[in-house]
């Protein structure tokens, strides 16, 4: 049996670069996008727009069979702000120690970077500071992390949601018990 038959594909049938190729059972899942991108509070449409994709796209890439080049991987690294080895599935154990460290210790300068942005009290100002300059001593690539996203966008009394523009049918406002 062929390669192309393991998958369920014809034979002399080669998957295209970048499209997800149907995983048998047995096998795991080739990343971790998914889990990660949820973990980082970042929501679909927030990954799309710094992706420069759509938000259907994203959903295909995310599916943990989708087999991407690592270009794309190496994208998601960038807006997750993660290390790409968080992204990759490379057994059943959990993430080595080593990894799991750095992990925290992004999310820490995540929670710092979120505290220097929304403070106004100086000694916070400094607090924040100070930890900034210690966790760029023991990882010096946390300087360029950035805050946390923030739920939603602000909007001025000119603009409106999308909510807005929705035309609500006459029926809804009347009782339809009566």
């Amino acid at each position: 049996m062929s390669i192309a038959q393991d998958f369920g594909m014809e034979p002399g049938l080669v998957p295209l670069p970048g499209s997800a190729v149907p995983i048998p059972n047995d096998q795991r899942p080739l990343h971790r996008i998914a889990e990660t991108r949820r973990r980082q509070g970042l929501s679909l449409r927030s990954a799309a727009r710094r992706l420069g994709t759509s938000m259907d796209q994203v959903r295909r890439e995310e599916n943990p069979n989708f087999d991407m080049p690592l270009s794309e991987l190496y994208e998601w690294q960038q807006v997750l702000e993660v290390p790409v080895t968080e992204l990759l599935v490379d057994s059943d154990s959990p993430l080595s120690s080593t990894v799991l460290t750095r992990a925290r210790l992004l999310r820490v300068m995540k929670t710092v970077r979120s505290i220097q942005e929304t403070t106004k009290c100086v000694s916070i100002e400094r607090l924040a500071a100070m930890l900034e300059q210690q966790l760029v001593e023991l990882m010096p690539e946390l300087k360029e992390v950035t805050a946390w996203p923030s739920v939603g966008q602000r909007r001025s009394h000119q603009e409106v949601g999308r909510t807005a523009e929705r035309v609500m049918p006459d029926t809804f406002f009347t009782d339809s018990m009566g």
